[in-house]
């Protein structure tokens, strides 16, 4: 399976120069913990950084400065890791993992954003997998003895 069947590609994205708290919002609205900062518009997003809640907290809460004066370009992580879209899901894992990232934003062969692949992404598919084969492996018996009746 690639990578590009699992990912979301619903990114949320600001500019270098969105403030801190710009960023904050965008992340309390949409409910995640990371905004990919891009560079480009619309369908020409090239990912430049990661901004995560932690950095948020880290950087700027936990010492006591104003969070207004510091933008998204100059917290984030940069350079930013990706995952090409065509990548087998068990590549993207190792890169994850080699790279101790819990999210991964996924490009296109070009370099532009296509989406993103998270640690809750992988967890919950797996999980999923992994229940249908617990599903199909508890009812293989039964299944079975009413074929041998």
């Amino acid at each position: 399976m690639s990578i590009n069947e699992c990912c979301n590609t619903d990114v949320i994205c600001c500019e270098p120069d969105a403030s801190i708290p710009e960023v904050a919002a965008l992340m309390r609205k949409h409910h995640v913990g990371d905004v990919i900062v891009v560079e480009g518009k619309d369908e020409k997003r090239v990912p430049v950084g990661i901004v995560t809640d932690r950095d948020i907290v880290i950087e700027t809460i936990a010492l006591q400065v104003d969070v207004n004066a510091f933008t998204a370009g100059d917290l984030m992580s940069t350079p930013i890791v990706t995952v090409h879209e065509d990548a087998s899901f068990i590549d993207t894992l190792r890169l994850m993992r080699n790279h101790k990232l819990r999210r991964m934003p996924v490009v296109t062969e070009t370099g532009i954003l296509f989406g993103i692949v998270t640690a809750d992404d992988i967890i919950n598919l797996l999980t999923t997998e992994l229940s249908m084969m617990t599903d199909a492996i508890v009812d293989q018996p039964v299944r079975e003895g009413r074929l041998r009746r």
